[in-house]
Order: C-alpha cells, then structure tokens, then sequence
C-alpha cells in the first residue's frame, strides 16, 4: 500500500469560515523511493531539538509544511508516474468542476491544475469533505471514462489541507498556488497557465472570491 506524505485524512477539525489550503495528487504520483525520502526526512524533524519557546503545535505545523514544500516539489519534478492532467482535456475537466462549486459550496480564491496534482485555496460553505469527495469524485469518474479506464483508482486518497492564519499568509498562499506552474517549468508567466485561477484574474480581483 502506497504511504502518503500527508499526515492525516480529512475531515479534522479547523475553523469555521477561514480559507483553507487543499492539495491532492494522482494515485501513484509518489514512488515509493520518494515516499522513503519523504518520511526519512520527516523522521529527521521528529528527532531535531525544539526551538527556544516553539509549542507543540507550532512545531507540528512547520515540520508539515516543510514536508509539504518538500512533497510538492517532487511532484513537479516527476517526469514518470501518472501525469493524466497533462491531458488538456482532464485538466478542463478538473477545473470545471472547481469552478462549479464556487459560490454554492465554497467561496474560491485561486487554484491551479497541475499535470498531477490539485492546489486550491477556499472557505468552505459546505462541510470540507464533502466538498473534497465531490471534487475529487466527479473528477476521476469523469476522467475515467475518458480515458476508457473506469474502476481505475485515479486520486490518492489523503489530502494536505493548511488553513490561513491571517491576511498575509492568505496572499501568500495565492501566490504559491499561481506561481506553481512557472516554477516547474510549464509557462513563464503565471498567467500563461490555462488551468488556473492566474489566467482568470483580468475579471477577477486577488483575494476576492470567485
């Protein structure tokens, strides 16, 4: 059974009305030798002194998104694996049904679709499983059938999800979701990337949901 990178399973408890960072890949997107670096590294944060005054919590919360960046820069980097959003067609297919839901079961402040991975920043109006299940759901029958390989396990079940403490760590999240296409090399320019919230922002103010 293929480990996760991710530390937990949704749904977890998180604050009613803030923006949450999601991030999910492709079932498989992560071999088992990056898994291996992946918790060697995690291990390695486990046995590391604690900080002068850092709580438990703090702790916790910067050794995830170290392992994070780690895991989502691997994931960019992978030119093996599933990469079944390469396909423009699957990646419309994502987005369409991100945007769909905006307004009714989230309000939506960026996303990006990557050739085999989701990131989404949102605040759910809907419990966040739910809306993650429908997604996620939707999608991968979707894409299934186009791919003519229905039963196939398309999503890796667990998912990172980070809420945003405040206005700066909000912006900042857009930025890392927009930006992620440049950075593995796909476009020059955010806006360039087809799959994302970056080429809608003509019409569509930051930090203003969808």
């Amino acid at each position: 059974m293929q480990r996760s990178p991710y530390c937990r399973r949704l749904p977890h408890i998180v604050p009613e009305g803030v923006p949450i960072f999601l991030t999910w890949n492709l079932k498989g997107a992560l071999p088992a030798e990056v898994l291996d670096r992946l918790q060697r590294e995690r291990d390695r944060l486990e046995r590391e002194s604690p900080r002068p005054g850092e709580t438990n919590d703090a702790r916790r919360l910067r050794h995830n998104k170290m392992v994070f960046v780690m895991t989502d820069r691997c994931l960019d980097q992978a030119d093996q694996g599933p990469l079944c959003l390469r396909d423009p067609r699957a990646a419309q297919i994502v987005e369409d049904s991100i945007v769909f839901g905006a307004g009714q079961r989230y309000q939506l402040f960026a996303y990006v679709v990557m050739p085999n991975h989701v990131h989404l920043l949102l605040t759910p109006l809907w419990r966040l499983e739910k809306v993650t299940q429908g997604i996620k759901g939707y999608t991968a029958h979707e894409i299934n059938a186009l791919h003519d390989a229905r039963g196939r396990a398309f999503w890796q079940d667990e998912s990172y999800d980070h809420w945003a403490r405040d206005e700066e760590e909000f912006y900042r999240v857009i930025v890392y979701i927009e930006d992620n296409p440049c950075k593995a090399g796909l476009c020059r320019r955010a806006g360039d990337w087809p799959w994302s919230s970056a080429s809608k922002r003509s019409d569509w103010p930051v930090g203003q949901p969808f």
